[in-house]
């Protein structure tokens, strides 16, 4: 077979669709993965069985299934099957299919099954248009949403359907789906003679991490661009597989709950002190194209509540960090950014500051309000002295160790303490000055 036969056959074969296209399964016996929502027992295995679907919002990862999963549900029931993509799709558009629905149900007792895929970009006023024909059972809405619909789908939608959540596959039944495609002769290329490198195949399983659209994606590239060799093969190596595949985009949506749950990671990483883990989580959001001054508010952040006094250094590098990202600009700010997320990651812990602050917060907002004690107000203005203001206040500078024992809070809150270090880091050292500071207080008789 030459390079000229070899590409016609493969496009009568495609019928000019894509692999990943022709490969849908058909029947949910056929779905690689998802078993804990489509296995044998499972609620929505027996809704499909029994033909009795309610309103569901199917959410996941790119390349899960989620399209498929609809159409292979819509062929197993008796309804009739509508498709809206809400990229494309207006309120135009969900009025014409309602009617439609109206009148089949009306004339012929048929259902209708409206699918809405990317259901995440209908904006308000199209999620309540399509609302009372979900109620009243116009239409039986399937959405499919790569993102959090908690964060995307208004709550009375929500209240009315059930959520699936579709998972990454795992290597093994990406390695299925390769596999399938290899052999179907009908809609994949089992009519010609290829072979894939076990490390390609394994290059690709990898790089589309759980994502079967790119890996079928890769792979058909790959059969198509090759050339057969003397007996007829086409031999798909590692080279050919790193080119096909390239460099993967990842599914990050600087606005939805993956953009989210990463700097969540992050954080929690620095607070777990894994330097390794804070690394990998701030190199998945760079990669991303996520904001830097961003990231370095947060660990301006997270200094003061992860780290505080246990080591009052690690504010100064976080400072550092975000004036580097002003100053330098990205890339070359990714190594200071990277720096302070190594220091605040392996820096001692401490939360005493945050507790310390929300405690006093806390007080303020429930207990009565305090007046300032009269040797500690201004004495400066006309007339204060008259009224007492700043009489019997004693300057700490002029005593041993610049320290006096007398009164600072308010009367009702004179034995409170919002403040209690740790015994991490320098909050150890804090800690022996607060226990001076108490023992001249509990032998001079208290604050007074």
């Amino acid at each position: 077979m030459d390079l000229f036969s070899h590409k016609d056959q493969a496009e009568q074969t495609s019928g000019r669709r894509p692999l990943a296209a022709r490969m849908r399964p058909r029947r949910l016996e056929d779905i690689h993965g998802q078993q804990h929502i489509i296995g044998e027992g499972t609620l929505l295995r027996r809704a499909v069985e029994a033909d009795r679907l309610s309103a569901m919002i199917f959410h996941g990862p790119p390349g899960t299934g989620k399209t498929t999963l609809a159409q292979v549900i819509a062929g197993a029931s008796s309804a009739y099957f509508e498709q809206l993509n809400a990229v494309t799709a207006g309120v135009k558009d969900v009025k014409e299919v309602v009617k439609a629905a109206s009148e089949r149900q009306m004339m012929h007792d048929q259902k209708t099954v409206l699918f809405i895929d990317e259901i995440h970009r209908f904006n308000k006023s199209q999620q309540d248009a399509l609302l009372p024909h979900v109620e009243d059972g116009t239409v039986t809405l399937i959405g499919a949403t790569t993102e959090n619909p908690m964060f995307e789908v208004n709550a009375a939608l929500l209240s009315r359907s059930r959520l699936f959540r579709l998972e990454k596959l795992t290597d093994s039944e990406m390695n299925d789906v390769m596999q399938e495609a290899l052999r179907d002769e009908e809609r994949g290329f089992g009519r010609y003679d290829v072979f894939v490198d076990p490390a390609a195949m394994d290059h690709i399983i990898q790089t589309a991490q759980g994502d079967a659209r790119t890996a079928l994606n890769a792979l058909e590239l790959a059969v198509l661009t090759t050339d057969p060799d003397k007996n007829g093969t086409i031999v798909i190596d590692t080279g050919t597989a790193e080119q096909s595949i390239q460099q993967r985009v990842l599914q990050y949506d600087k606005d939805g709950d993956n953009h989210y749950d990463t700097i969540s990671a992050f954080i929690k990483s620095i607070r777990g002190s894994d330097p390794d883990a804070a690394l990998y989580w701030m190199a998945k959001m760079i990669y991303a194209g996520e904001d830097a001054k961003f990231i370095a508010r947060r660990l301006y952040v997270h200094a003061a509540e992860d780290v505080g006094l246990a080591d009052p250094n690690a504010l100064l590098i976080a400072e550092a960090a975000y004036h580097a990202v002003e100053f330098l600009g990205m890339p070359e700010a990714r190594i200071p950014l990277a720096e302070a997320a190594l220091y605040l990651a392996t820096a001692p812990k401490s939360n005493r500051v945050i507790e310390s602050i929300d405690a006093a917060l806390e007080t303020v907002r429930k207990e009565k309000t305090g007046d300032v004690p009269v040797h500690l107000r201004d004495a400066h203005y006309k007339g204060a002295s008259r009224l007492g203001h700043g009489q019997n206040y004693l300057y700490p500078h002029h005593y041993e160790n610049h320290y006096v024992v007398q009164q600072y809070l308010p009367d009702h809150l004179r034995k409170k303490q919002f403040y209690h270090p740790s015994s991490n880091g320098y909050e150890k050292t804090v800690q022996k000055r607060l226990d001076y500071f108490s023992e001249r207080i509990h032998n001079e008789g208290g604050r007074s």
